[in-house]
């Protein structure tokens, strides 16, 4: 949606003055209820989640998140709803209420190898099957620490969904 502004020079003069330079949001979108960057990647905080297909308790439920602490991915915001997507891209609008910034990553790879330092060569602390949900920790350019049923490691990115591959976390 494209939408049509009309300044009046001493507006223009004043937005040029709070926004920052050009350089530094380009290809930046950001949520026009948070702020916060779109698309960006939360969980959900309860076992039961309803999702619906618009932004209101008055649109009809189209089915109904299962599993605490799975993450999905906001791509808009609307007043006190996101609306998000699943890893398989299933999605809706939730409230917001009902999710988290607490990050969570499902394993994508079966048996997936947590490692006790981001490289392939250093001990196997534990292994992971396909659909697990582990908490995020720290996050390097290609690995990622984890956290599940008491285990913890340091995992490739490629093999979790739910962070960005170009996502750092300290």
């Amino acid at each position: 949606m494209i939408r049509r502004v009309i300044f009046t020079g001493m507006m223009i003069l004043a937005a040029a003055l709070l926004l920052p330079p050009a350089s530094a949001t380009a290809g930046a979108e950001r949520g026009e209820v948070t702020n916060l960057p779109i698309p960006r990647f939360v969980s959900l905080k309860t076992s039961e989640s309803n999702v619906r297909r618009g932004p209101s308790l008055s649109h009809k439920i189209d089915w109904i998140f299962k599993r605490k602490n799975m993450p999905v991915e906001i791509t808009a915001e609307y007043g006190h709803w996101r609306r998000v997507r699943d890893r398989e891209g299933a999605g809706g609008w939730v409230h917001y209420s009902l999710l988290s910034g607490v990050r969570y990553v499902i394993v994508e790879e079966d048996l997936l190898a947590l490692h006790l330092r981001p490289d392939p060569e250093t001990q196997i602390t534990a292994r992971l099957e396909a659909g697990v949900i582990a908490r995020l920790g720290q996050c390097a350019p290609d690995w990622c620490r984890l956290h599940a049923a008491g285990y913890a490691g340091w995992a490739p990115k490629t093999a979790l969904w739910g962070v960005r591959a170009d996502e750092i976390r300290d």
